[in-house]
């Protein structure tokens, strides 16, 4: 069954453009999730045969839905509803954990792994000595082939087994030790992505993003995460849950 055939024939009792009641029908479809997030919208040519209009009335409809944010185009993929994933500041899971309850696909594109002694900022976030060995990781993260976030971690080097102990999920990694986080800190502010950002995730120089500072803790109070992480502004959502305190 088509889209059109889907949705029905377009709104004949209203005086608007045939682009803005193509528009409004889609909108619809989207918002009552007959269009769900990350789905791809048929080829424009199908979309202007299947609802009996011209491709430049499709492509009007289509690029107003791309400005209010309800669509997104990805280069040489076609259109696609937007997904946005909501983060619940409140719990302290790994991203990998967070798609795999949205039942995504989750992917890592690794930048650079490598170990080596402390740095002086390190030592002070983790509170190690002078010479003391750390990981570093460097990678963008992916669900369902789309870039969401990049992320620059350093781990204490009592944390994980060896380098190569990191797959998909550093989490996981750690918990294999016993070294997984029970507790964080995060700092959270808007920023703009640079050219090599921007690059990374598929999205324009200068687009809205979400910068995190986290700093893991162990039971006893020992710093074992430092991670930096940039969020696509346009597909992450922060959500914190706050209760009165008498």
């Amino acid at each position: 069954m088509s889209l059109a055939e889907q949705i029905g024939p377009l709104e004949t009792e209203i005086r608007a453009p045939l682009y803005l009641r193509l528009q409004r029908a889609l909108r619809r479809a989207v918002e009552s999730q007959l269009l769900k997030p990350d789905e791809a919208l048929p080829p424009e040519r199908d979309l202007a045969a299947d609802f009996d209009v011209s491709r430049i009335t499709v492509r009007k409809a289509l690029d107003g839905l791309v400005e209010e944010g309800l669509l997104t185009r990805r280069q040489g993929a076609g259109t696609f509803v937007k997904g946005v994933v909501e983060k619940q500041f409140s719990k302290l899971t790994s991203f990998s954990e967070d798609m795999a309850t949205r039942g995504r696909k989750v992917r890592t594109k690794w930048l650079s792994k490598s170990e080596g002694a402390v740095r002086p900022e390190e030592a002070l976030t983790l509170g190690l000595s002078p010479g003391t060995r750390v990981f570093r990781f460097q990678r963008v993260r992916y669900a369902d082939d789309m870039p969401m976030a990049l992320e620059h971690s350093v781990i204490s080097g009592f944390g994980l087994a060896g380098i190569d102990a990191v797959h998909d999920s550093l989490y996981e990694a750690l918990q294999a030790t016993g070294s997984r986080p029970v507790r964080a800190l995060q700092r959270l502010r808007a920023v703009p992505f640079d050219a090599e950002q921007a690059m990374l995730l598929d999205v324009e120089q200068g687009a809205p993003g979400l910068f995190i500072e986290r700093r893991g803790y162990l039971e006893d109070g020992r710093p074992i995460e430092m991670t930096h992480s940039w969020y696509r502004g346009d597909a992450y959502d922060f959500v914190a849950e706050l209760n009165e305190r008498s």
